[in-house]
């Protein structure tokens, strides 16, 4: 599913990723399909419990086993399988050909390493250089995610950055041997707005410096409408929408993508009624409803929605909707408000 054209760097198909809970199975991602093009910035958009975080484990097979499995589908990167990798094999592609930046970097940099032995670790394991070679790379990737002082900061512990410091600090060890794909996991979570706002611009800057690919996950609209080209909207484990931002934003044809768009303010229209929020919470992921899983929330949700899961279909040229209605909303005949 994606634009037409031969030059994708990423393809995940029919990705199902399940917890085994003594309470139930947590169908956490159930039937992901998508791609990623060279030099593309991809948004996963959705709400918290949509499953945008394990996908993005998923891809780099960082899913805790047991309690979770990846039942089946295929991640394609030069045309590998990375579902069929062996453990060394795998353990080479990690920070080499893929990497991530996770939400909370004080959870993920060790507190008792300092951030040049980090980062040099995985210079020396990937690009076998010395470690006096790996020093200097390492100084000159402080200087590209613009750590102030580079050369002092090197012997510093994690404890001993800001928040936006230890960002920067992971950012500069994911993109240490130059990734094709860098996936950010909700890079700013724990950022003040205006460290935020650094963080994105720097990611966003990298991807020309460094040629990566990037997916940016987020439930923050205003980030993906800036920094991504194509958004892949996900309710409860599965993609019910998936297209260009401008479509997305403009456009949209999934009561859900309607809904995260009505509770948003715009800056492009004049704001005269209170943001509309989406009525209920996300359905339990072991015990998901039959039919379209969005349609005790939907004002639109008609009889066949409670018998049958609409599939996600190609509305129009590369806009995917999953829909029994969607038709309707490319006509005109229902109204969006």
């Amino acid at each position: 599913m994606g634009f037409s054209g031969n030059n994708k760097i990423l393809e995940v198909k029919n990705l199902r990723t399940y917890f085994y809970t003594d309470d139930g199975i947590v169908k956490a991602v159930d039937g992901i399909s998508f791609d990623l093009m060279v030099g593309e910035t991809l948004g996963i958009v959705g709400e918290t419990g949509s499953g945008k975080s394990v996908t993005a484990l998923s891809i780099l097979r960082l899913i805790p086993q047991p309690p979770g499995k990846i039942v089946s589908g295929e991640i394609i990167f030069d045309g590998r399988n990375l579902l069929e990798m062996g453990g060394a094999e795998l353990q080479n592609f990690r920070g080499n050909k893929i990497s991530m930046i996770f939400q909370d970097p004080m959870t993920s940099l060790n507190p008792v390493y300092t951030i040049s032995n980090q980062i040099i670790e995985s210079i020396v394991i990937h690009r076998k250089l010395s470690k006096k070679e790996a020093i200097k790379e390492c100084l000159k990737l402080l200087e590209m995610v613009e750590i102030p002082e580079p050369e002092r900061r090197l012997n510093s512990y994690p404890h001993e950055f800001s928040g936006g410091m230890r960002q920067r600090a992971m950012i500069a060890m994911a993109i240490a041997n130059s990734p094709g794909i860098l996936i950010a996991d909700e890079p700013t979570t724990a950022l003040d707005v205006t460290i935020q706002a650094q963080i994105l611009e720097l990611i966003d800057g990298l991807k020309t410096k460094t040629k990566s690919s990037i997916i940016i996950i987020t439930h923050d609209l205003g980030v993906v409408a800036k920094y991504a080209e194509r958004v892949m909207v996900m309710y409860a484990g599965r993609a019910v929408e998936f297209s260009t931002v401008d479509n997305i934003y403009y456009k949209s044809y999934h009561p859900y993508t309607i809904g995260l768009m009505n509770s948003i303010t715009r800056l492009d229209e004049d704001q005269k009624e209170r943001l509309k929020p989406i009525k209920g919470s996300p359905p339990s992921l072991i015990d998901l409803p039959n039919g379209c899983v969005f349609r005790k929330r939907c004002k639109y949700a008609i009889d066949v929605c409670k018998k049958e899961y609409p599939p996600l279909i190609e509305i129009e040229k590369n806009h995917f909707v999953s829909c029994h209605r969607a038709g309707e909303f490319l006509k005109g005949s229902l109204n969006r408000i």
